[in-house]
């Protein structure tokens, strides 16, 4: 393990990544693993995606939760500090800004060309990373089936952490030996025992919903309610969607369906962490100080689970079985990223210009390496002169 980094070093690291990775949490990622592991060598493809694993296994935003690992694992708890809040910074204050605007003129800035440009490079950066990874991750074929089977699981709508746990059960299986009969059955018990623990979960929180009566807006409330997002809620901006608007919109209706969706845009739209979404709405409901405190309250979760699950990889590593469960939800994170990928694709490659920029920023990527910082700027400029063609 390499000496604790100066917190400054973390610090300009993650603000410039704060402020520049578009695209969501597989493209941060992405660019993470560009700078720790290619440009600036903190540790090794097979750490990072131990440390990858672990963000999967815990809820909250993953992307920051990266982040978060990895300015532990440079710098202890002051380096854990520093790299999460540079990175969320940037994005919080872009995003209040915006509140900002929205609250005052009713609307969201036009920045479609904006993503025109940047959303093919993520897909050359996310597709890099991606074969970097699963060279480091799939030595055994096995583990590249897993990776596969989780990736056509995904694409056909299965709970992520229902793979995730199947991955780590066919891990275990690899490592035990087809032969076993234990190995057998708790492949097919523990998906089934986590689908009813989550099931179990679901319930509750259901039937917790249903006794409590409509509340009034305080600060309070508010800043209470996205820390139990932070602290239960797995998935995408989509799955953020679902959640906010069970209670903002409809058991509360503190906001409108409109106000809900021009706030998951906006974050998804802005560089940094998708959970920033949380500071618009803060904005929106409570004026600044709801932005601050909807903003800490969402993130702090992941700050405290970290700094809990972080110590515990290597011990999880040096246990020959804990291991195999490790390298099979390893492979299933891949396949995890891999169906994110393909769908940011299509999503972002949508005529002859962006395939070509998609194809031109993988060249350079592959060939040169540069910091995809610079190949972020590129995009952005391109959609720019772009969009003055269309």
């Amino acid at each position: 393990m390499p000496p604790a980094a100066p917190l400054r070093e973390l610090a300009v690291l993650f603000l410039r990544l704060g402020t520049t990775a578009f695209g969501g949490p597989a493209a941060h990622i992405a660019m993470m693993r560009a700078e720790v592991v290619e440009r600036l060598k903190w540790l090794s493809d097979r750490e990072f995606l131990d440390l990858l694993a672990a963000t999967n296994l815990i809820p909250g935003p993953n992307s920051t939760e990266m982040a978060i690992h990895l300015g532990y694992r440079r710098a202890g708890i002051p380096g854990l500090l520093v790299a999460g809040a540079c990175f969320i910074l940037p994005a919080a204050l872009i995003v209040g800004g915006i509140a900002w605007g929205y609250a005052r003129y009713g609307e969201t800035p036009a920045v479609g060309w904006l993503m025109y440009g940047i959303g093919p490079v993520v897909i050359a950066i996310v597709l890099q990373a991606l074969v970097k990874l699963g060279q480091a991750a799939l030595e055994r074929w096995a583990h590249g089936l897993i990776a596969a089977a989780a990736l056509a699981a995904a694409l056909g709508g299965v709970n992520e952490l229902l793979l995730l746990a199947a991955g780590a059960a066919a891990g275990l299986l690899l490592t035990l030996g087809p032969g076993r009969a234990a190995a057998a059955g708790i492949w097919l018990a523990l998906p089934a025992v986590l689908s009813r623990a989550l099931s179990g979960t679901a319930a509750l929180a259901a039937t917790v919903a249903a006794a409590a009566e409509v509340a009034p807006f305080t600060v309070t409330r508010l800043a209470l309610f996205f820390l139990k997002a932070g602290s239960i809620l797995f998935g995408s901006g989509y799955v953020l969607l679902a959640f906010l608007r069970a209670d903002l919109v409809e058991r509360w209706s503190w906001l409108t369906d409109q106000q809900l969706i021009d706030a998951i845009t906006v974050g998804q739209m802005t560089p940094g962490p998708v959970f920033t979404t949380a500071t618009f709405i803060g904005y929106l409901l409570g004026g600044w100080t709801g932005a601050v405190l909807a903003t800490a309250a969402i993130f702090a979760p992941g700050f405290v689970l970290v700094a809990l699950t972080q110590p515990l990889i290597p011990k999880m590593r040096a246990s020959r079985l804990l291991g195999g469960c490790l390298d099979g939800v390893i492979a299933a994170s891949l396949g995890l990223m891999a169906s994110v990928t393909w769908l940011l694709g299509r999503a972002a490659l949508v005529d002859v210009s962006t395939v070509v920029i998609a194809a031109a920023a993988a060249v350079v990527l592959f060939v040169w390496r540069p910091n995809a910082t610079w190949l972020i700027v590129g995009g952005a400029a391109a959609g720019w002169l772009l969009s003055g063609t269309t």
